[in-house]
């Protein structure tokens, strides 16, 4: 029997390496919310408070670019609002083209404030 689904080893990791960077306080962004964040070099990514923890991808839908910060966040996942691609936050696996994941992000809360490993 083949295993159904994406092959877990082919998703994007989150960056373990780097630098964190402060990017806001955690009661900032509402449960089931996520939001837009800039860092530096003008890179954006999406940051989102989902099931009770935060978790951070790249801010851009790899089929048509769209923005995933605005997308609709179900659970662990955020379904891009131009075509419905979705995402699961967790892994950064494209539930619809296992072929399409994107760029997870450690996030660390430290005292309140939010910070990205990038």
């Amino acid at each position: 029997m083949q295993p159904s689904g994406p092959d877990p080893s082919d998703f994007r990791r989150p960056r373990l390496e780097g630098k964190l960077v402060t990017v806001g306080r955690a009661e900032d962004v509402p449960e089931g919310r996520g939001a837009t964040v800039e860092i530096e070099g003008g890179r954006e990514l999406a940051l989102y408070h989902a099931e009770g923890g935060f978790h951070c991808i790249e801010n851009f839908c790899p089929h048509k670019g769209a923005p995933l910060a605005d997308g609709d966040l179900i659970g662990h996942t955020v379904a891009c609002h131009w075509h419905g691609w979705r995402f699961d936050l967790r892994t950064g696996a494209c539930l619809n083209r296992a072929s399409e994941p994107v760029q997870t992000y450690e996030v660390v809360i430290e005292d309140g404030w939010i910070k990205i490993r990038i």
